[in-house]
């Protein structure tokens, strides 16, 4: 699909000044599990059904296979990132296969580790994805300086259109 020149990926006005559908093959959709995540995934998947395109969850785990320096003070043994890593699996599998219930086709999924924003910018790049789907908790105020907001970092970031959801709305940055 992605090689057809009949398709205008991204376009949303089209030569002769007409507001067209922008058309994508490749969706990327972050999740982090939560509730603003689901309704982000949600979305996703209906859009990946309506377009025909492809969809790949992503769950970036900040400190995946790396242990805490809390952790490491706590001297945690490694089965206890490894019990983590399978729940993490687990939950990402659950949310695949709903995913994959509401586009009707094969959704895939993809467990990384890293800062989550350059991490999900990295994945949807190599893969070739054409639209990244990402969620917000919509914080404000001091809650949004103190953890920074991934979603935010993902639209700076991102070398295409990027869709955020947020506690149920879909939102498009300007």
């Amino acid at each position: 699909m992605s090689g057809d020149p009949s398709r205008a990926q991204g376009s949303t006005i089209s030569a002769e000044g007409e507001i067209v559908m922008a058309i994508y093959d490749r969706i990327c959709c972050a999740v982090d599990f939560s509730t603003p995540s689901r309704a982000t995934l949600e979305e996703a998947a209906m859009l990946a059904r309506a377009l025909g395109a492809e969809l790949t969850l992503v769950y970036v785990s900040a400190s995946e296979g790396a242990p805490s320096a809390a952790a490491r003070m706590l001297e945690a043994p490694p089965e206890l990132f490894e019990e983590a890593r399978a729940e993490l699996e687990r939950k990402l599998e659950t949310w695949r296969a709903e995913a994959e219930k509401i586009v009707g086709r094969r959704v895939t999924a993809q467990l990384l580790s890293g800062d989550p924003a350059s991490e999900i910018v990295r994945h949807a790049k190599e893969e070739a994805c054409d639209l990244i789907v990402v969620g917000t908790h919509g914080r404000s105020g001091i809650a949004h300086l103190v953890l920074g907001s991934v979603a935010e970092r993902v639209v700076r970031t991102a070398h295409g259109p990027v869709l955020v959801g947020r506690r149920g709305e879909t939102v498009r940055p300007d």
